[in-house]
């Protein structure tokens, strides 16, 4: 996994923060300098920081664990849906549904409930009901498939979220911090970077820098589950070989323990003839 480059980084518009009048005093860290009453973010920490998120999300996703990506602002939408589907991760596009991680068994209901009525599809019973029942049951269905269809097999909480705008997404963040979930999220110069555990900063509002920025970690992400992909056939072929000497030295035992009554048999009448 290669982290862009310092002209990758440049070239996507990821140095460009707010403008000065609204930025946030505890990004002065990752703040390189102002140009025309504009914050200009640092790149080479924007890199590190990158490289850190990207190495731990790996681990993660190695460990066959959960991350939550959670972008509900226009630009971010789509890139965001396609990057998760990629690597198959859960995904939040829509309106963060409040509650989610807080009262997950209730979210958890909801996606059932989603699965009871695709099973009516299945087996007729829908084809049994009124018209009317009918419309207000396929009205529901895609409202659920709309708000939670991309969550539908997280069977539990999320290992980690990854966050476009902490701002815009405060009460994910906020839920997440309550349940100590670590937040992995990029942050612009007008957000708080306070309760985020792995904190990007970076241009948050570009399509380009969104893109650059999460096809890293997807792509690191990847990786984690090739090689855990590879570790699973490797265990059976180690087993196996770990397992020969023990079937070899259980041979040799029966061997010798068939051979010994006739060992016996031989000394037995050798002591006669004597």
């Amino acid at each position: 996994m290669a982290t862009p480059t310092f002209e990758q980084l440049l070239e996507a518009g990821c140095h460009f923060g707010h403008l000065k009048r609204k930025w946030n005093p505890a990004m002065a860290p990752y703040i390189f300098m102002e140009r025309n009453g504009i914050h200009i973010i640092d790149l080479y920490k924007t890199s590190a920081k990158l490289q850190e998120a990207a190495d731990v999300l790996k681990g993660f996703a190695k460990s066959g664990k959960k991350v939550l990506f959670v972008a509900t602002k226009k630009q971010a939408k789509q890139i965001i849906a396609d990057l998760a589907s990629s690597i198959n991760m859960p995904y939040v596009i829509e309106r963060w549904p409040g509650g989610m991680l807080t009262n997950f068994p209730t979210i958890r209901k909801a996606v059932r409930k989603m699965t009871t009525i695709d099973k009516m599809t299945a087996d007729g019973t829908f084809d049994n009901l009124s018209k009317r029942e009918r419309l207000q049951i396929s009205r529901q269905r895609a409202k659920l498939e709309k708000t939670l269809g991309s969550i539908a097999d997280l069977n539990r909480l999320p290992s980690a979220l990854f966050v476009v705008d902490v701002l815009k997404e405060h009460i994910a963040v906020a839920e997440a911090n309550r349940l100590g979930i670590p937040v992995f999220a990029m942050v612009d110069t007008n957000s708080d970077p306070t309760n985020i555990d792995y904190v990007i900063p970076v241009n948050d509002d570009a399509s380009k820098s969104i893109e650059l920025i999460a096809g890293t970690l997807v792509a690191a992400m990847a990786e984690g589950l090739e090689e855990r992909k590879a570790e699973k056939v490797d265990a059976p072929a180690e087993e196996g070989a770990a397992a020969a000497p023990k079937r070899e030295r259980r041979r040799v035992r029966k061997a010798d323990a068939e051979e010994a009554p006739v060992a016996e048999a031989a000394e037995a009448v050798a002591a006669t003839e004597e």
